[in-house]
C-alpha cells in the first residue's frame, strides 16, 4: 500500500472524481498530469496506481515545483518536469514512454494558490506587484507587458482574452494612466480600470475581465492549449484518455471544437462514396461536458466555471 500525502489545505482540485472517472485508470498504467499545480490530482492518482503504474507531472511554477518534490520526492512511480505543458512530448519522449501514456489530464488556469499569494499578482483582491507569470523567472511580467503593448494591440486582447466590452476605453485608461508613471501593483491597475467601465455587471468585479485577458497574453495560455492537445492525441496509446478541465468559455472552445475535429475526421465532399470510418478520425468523445455538482461547487465556489471534457484515443 503507497501513503500519498494529502493536498494543502488551500487547495482543492476540482471535479476530482470526476476527473479520476474520466481518465479509466489502470493500475499498471502510465499517466500524466501536465498541469500539476500544488499537486491534488497528482495524489488522487497515485492514490489509484499500483506498483507497476507511472506517473509523470508537469508544471512551469517553481512553486509547484517544489510543492512536487516536498510530497512526492519518495515515490518511485512519480517524476515531475518542470516546463509548460507546451513542452509534453518532449517530457515523454524523455521519460521513453512514446505511445505508452494511457492518460493525459489538463486543469487549465491559475491555480488557486497562485490566485491566493498577492506576491504572484494575478488577482485584484490582495495588492501586490504586477506580475502574473505562471513561471516569474521567465519572460516579461503583466508590468513590463503593460509597458510596452501599444493601445490598439491592447484592446484587441482585452476583447479577444477577456470579452471585455468595454475593451476601448480600458485600454484608453491604461495607455493614458502609463503616461503618469509605471503601473506597478494589481490595486493600481484595478483601479485604473474600475474608473473606465461605466456600468457593472452583477457579483462580479470590474476588473475581471481584463485581468483574465492579461493573463492569458502574459502567458499565451491559448496558444500553448492549441500546441499541447494534437501532441496529447499522439501520445496515447490505443484506447488511453485525455481528460481538460477549462474554467472560461474561450479555452473550453478551443478544447471542445479540437476534440469533435479529431472525433469527426476529415471532411470530404458530400458525393464522394466512402466506405469505413471517416479518414482521420483519431479520438471518440467519452461523454457530454461535465460539470462539477452543487454540494462541489458551495466547498469550492471556483468550482462553478470548471467544464471537463473527455475524449479515447482509437487505434
Amino acid at each position: 500500500m503507497f501513503s500519498v500525502s494529502p493536498a494543502p489545505l488551500s487547495h482543492q482540485p476540482v471535479l476530482l472524481d470526476e476527473a479520476l472517472a474520466a481518465l479509466n485508470i489502470r493500475a499498471d498504467g502510465h499517466y500524466v498530469d501536465a498541469t500539476f499545480g500544488r499537486g491534488g490530482h497528482s495524489a488522487a492518482l497515485l492514490a489509484a496506481l499500483g506498483a507497476e503504474g507511472r506517473l509523470l507531472a508537469l508544471d512551469r511554477d517553481p512553486a509547484a515545483a517544489a510543492s512536487a518534490s516536498a510530497r512526492f520526492a519518495s515515490d518511485a512511480r512519480f517524476r515531475f518536469v518542470r516546463a509548460a505543458f507546451g513542452c509534453l512530448s518532449e517530457a515523454v519522449a524523455t521519460a521513453g514512454w512514446l505511445e505508452r501514456v494511457d492518460g493525459v489530464l489538463l486543469d487549465l488556469g491559475v491555480s488557486s494558490p497562485q490566485l491566493d499569494d498577492p506576491a504572484r499578482g494575478f488577482s485584484f483582491m490582495h495588492d501586490g506587484p504586477l506580475d502574473m507569470r505562471m513561471d516569474p523567472e521567465s519572460g516579461p511580467g503583466a508590468a513590463a507587458w503593460l509597458a510596452g503593448v501599444d493601445e490598439v494591440e491592447l484592446a484587441r486582447i482585452l476583447d479577444a482574452y477577456g470579452e471585455e466590452r468595454f475593451h476601448r476605453r480600458v485600454a484608453r485608461a491604461i495607455v493614458a494612466a502609463r503616461q503618469q508613471g509605471p503601473i506597478a501593483t494589481t490595486a493600481q491597475l484595478a483601479a485604473i480600470i474600475a474608473a473606465a467601465v461605466p456600468t457593472r455587471e452583477p457579483g462580479k468585479h470590474p476588473a475581471t475581465r481584463a485581468f483574465q485577458a492579461i493573463r492569458i497574453a502574459v502567458n499565451h495560455e491559448l496558444d500553448e492549449l492549441r500546441a499541447v492537445l494534437p501532441q496529447a492525441v499522439q501520445l496515447l496509446a490505443p484506447g488511453g484518455r485525455l481528460a481538460v478541465i477549462s474554467f472560461h468559455s474561450l479555452e473550453d472552445r478551443v478544447v471542445k471544437q479540437f476534440m469533435r475535429e479529431q472525433a469527426r475526421g476529415r471532411e470530404l465532399p458530400l458525393d464522394l462514396p466512402v466506405m469505413g470510418a471517416p479518414e482521420g478520425m483519431t479520438l471518440r468523445l467519452v461523454s457530454r461536458a461535465l460539470r462539477a455538482g452543487p454540494a462541489e461547487v458551495a466547498a469550492n465556489p471556483r468550482a462553478r466555471s470548471a467544464t471537463l471534457r473527455v475524449a479515447e484515443r482509437l487505434a
